[in-house]
């Protein structure tokens, strides 16, 4: 479909999100690689407050932060539900989208920083994981049986957070200490191929982002 560019950068599990709702309503778009490190006139007119990625823009017009764009995209283009209809439904895939949000923050301080900050997002990290590990007890998807909008905000901890562990070593979700998501985690990753970016690019990815961190923070 004409008119539909998405700001990303391909590896981002934020950018992933919106790929993946864009894909099940079977949209077109256009892909804009962004160098974070150099952000391009387009971004920083497109996301003039926080200049961040992922940005939607459809027909001219910019929608920026992932789950609100996911959103966007299914109540603007035709095709599957992503939101469930029940109000009630709607509320918690809702909730489960924001306890990502609010709590991804400290997977990602778990493999970039060091000392005793990234020892206290450890902890909150396993905080994190008790509670999937027993939401998910006998549920295959967050909200409802289907998949959906609370499930496309999971990516994060389903797929990147078994990247990271094996790119750097630091090892979070183990299956003793959480069987029930690790089981679910894998479930998740074998069923939705088909939409999940290559893990060994991923993993290629981030192991070239963490050796330019060592490499920088050595020439200091």
């Amino acid at each position: 479909m004409a008119g539909v560019k998405l700001l990303g950068v391909w590896y981002s599990p934020y950018s992933h999100r919106v790929e993946w709702a864009l894909k099940l309503k079977g949209v077109e778009y256009e892909l804009v690689e962004q160098d974070l490190q150099n952000k391009s006139p387009l971004l920083l007119e497109s996301n003039p407050i926080h200049k961040k990625i992922p940005v939607l823009i459809h027909n001219g017009k910019p929608i920026c932060e992932s789950m609100i764009i996911v959103e966007y995209i299914d109540e603007t283009f035709e095709g599957p539900s992503i939101l469930p209809k029940d109000p009630y439904d709607r509320a918690r895939a809702r909730f489960w989208a924001k306890f990502f949000d609010d709590k991804g923050d400290a997977l990602t301080k778990s493999f970039f920083v060091q000392g005793e900050e990234q020892e206290k997002a450890k902890e909150q990290a396993y905080e994190m994981l008790k509670v999937l590990d027993n939401e998910l007890k006998d549920k295959k998807y967050f909200v409802g049986d289907k998949f959906g909008f609370a499930d496309i905000a999971a990516t994060g901890v389903a797929l990147y957070l078994g990247v990271l562990e094996e790119a750097t070593g630091i090892v979070l979700a183990t299956r003793e200490k959480f069987p029930i998501f690790c089981a679910w985690r894998d479930e998740y990753c074998s069923e939705n191929k088909e939409y999940l970016p290559p893990r060994d690019g991923l993993l290629a990815a981030f192991k070239a982002l963490f050796q330019a961190a060592a490499a920088a923070a050595a020439a200091k």
